[in-house]
């Protein structure tokens, strides 16, 4: 995060010596270094925020496109069955048509022969 050195944390450590003072020096540095680890677990989460954000997005895309997938697939096999429907009603219609009509029995021909 900040690019600081060994020379430059030994010139903060005496000018915060000499301003502090070396009674106060240790409980100062104790809630600075609370305060540095409260702001690195709070960022932690932030970022963890982020990327549970991130992959819920990439799921929803992915939910998404399944279910898109999915109706173009449902399309698809609707129209073949609609089609195969109408083809078989066609052949069924073409062949009633050309049946040649079955002569009925007179009545006559119903009566036994005797």
């Amino acid at each position: 995060m900040f690019d600081i050195g060994f020379s430059e944390l030994m010139v903060i450590g005496v000018v915060a010596l000499i301003v502090i003072g070396p009674e106060k020096l240790p409980r100062v540095a104790r809630t600075l270094g609370h305060l540095a680890g409260r702001l690195q677990r709070y960022v932690a989460d932030v970022k963890a925020d982020i990327n549970r954000e991130i992959e819920l997005e990439e799921l929803r895309k992915m939910r998404d496109s399944m279910q898109e997938a999915a109706a173009d697939m449902q399309s698809s096999v609707q129209s073949e069955l609609n089609k195969t429907e109408a083809d078989l009603n066609k052949t069924v219609a073409d062949v009633v048509q050309n049946k040649p009509e079955e002569k009925k029995p007179t009545a006559e021909e119903k009566k036994p022969a005797a």
